[in-house]
Parts: structure tokens; sequence; C-alpha cells
């Protein structure tokens, strides 16, 4: 059963801010959850889907991540950009759910299996499927960093705060696996002026 139904149409925006709004659920401002709810839904649900390569997983994922964070109210203090707060959750929540799916799979060849070094939720049409290959190729920690910042538009101050790492680590991998998309042939097109 899932904690969250969608009504027929999301509130109308909320010009809050998110720490004006985690201050009012604190306060006791249910309507305030639910503005933080349809602001980062879609992008839980993208995150998931990319860590767990299943939409009915992603959704599982969506669903635990907002029960998780309403379980932390009253009382919960934002300190960071959300993203920053929700990045690690779903994806420890996205990485239980690939794992269960993955015991519970009785053939190797079911339909949905995901290969657990693929990236997903990146566009596998002929133009893309080149660069999806060399993606999967990244060592995880440099795959992490380069759709942290490129697809979910995360800085890399809030990229180093998820993962726990410095910053210049950050900057790093990310200058290493853009470096490694660059001189790959098969990629290197995408990097031309």
């Amino acid at each position: 059963m899932r904690l969250f139904s969608a009504p027929v149409s999301p509130p109308p925006p909320d010009p809050r801010s998110d720490l004006e709004l985690v201050r009012a659920i604190n306060g006791g401002d249910s309507t305030a959850f639910e503005t933080i709810y349809y602001r980062y839904r879609d992008w839980v649900v993208r995150l998931a889907r990319r860590f767990t390569g299943h939409d009915d997983d992603a959704l599982d994922v969506l669903q635990e991540t907002f029960g998780y964070v309403f379980r932390k109210f009253p009382g919960f203090h934002l300190s960071a950009a959300m993203t920053t707060f929700l990045y690690p959750v779903v994806k420890n929540l996205s990485i239980a759910a690939r794992r269960k799916r993955t015991r519970q799979a009785q053939f190797p060849d079911e339909a949905g299996a995901v290969d657990p070094v693929a990236p997903t939720g990146i566009d596998h049409e002929a133009g893309r499927a080149e660069l999806a290959t060399l993606l999967a190729e990244l060592p995880e920690g440099q795959r992490d960093v380069l759709l942290m910042r490129f697809v979910d538009g995360m800085s890399l101050a809030e990229i180093g705060e998820a993962l726990a790492i410095p910053e210049g680590t950050v900057k790093s991998r990310l200058h290493n696996a853009i470096a490694s998309l660059r001189a790959d042939p098969r990629t290197a097109r995408y990097f031309e002026l």
C-alpha cells in the first residue's frame, strides 16, 4: 500500500524556500510536507530509476524515501540543499531494491533484469548507445559524480556533501570522467566544438 496517492492535480506552487517549508512542517503544517513531496518527487523517481533500472522499483523507492523523510519530523533540521539530503537516501534505498529484485529473480534472463553496472535512465537510442556503453565502463565513483553534475544538476559542493567526500575529490573524479569520455573515439565527437 502506498502512503501517498496523487490527487487529481498537484497543489499550486509554493513560493516558500525548502528551509521555510521544513520549519513549517516542524511546526505542524502538513501542507508544507505535501509541497516538499511534489517539489522533489519527479527528481527522486528519475534518480531511483537510474539506480534500479526498473519503474516499479523507482516508485517503491519514492514511497520509501518520503516515508523516511516524514519520520524525521518533527525535529528535522535541513543543513544543506534538499537534493543533497535526499541523494544518499534514494541511492541506498535503490541499491536495496535492486538487490531484492535480484534475489527474487527466478531466471537470469527475466524481462526487466538490470545489469548492475549499467547506468539507467539514459536514452538508449542509436545516437546515445555508445555514450551509455562508455558510461557503464567508467568507475562507479566517476560515473556517479558525472551524472549528479550533468543529469541531476547538483553543484560540486552538493555532490561532495551527498557522497561525503571532499570537493577536491569531486572535481578530480569529474575531470577524470570527462577526460575518459573525451579520449574515447566512440564519444569524442560529443566534445568537438
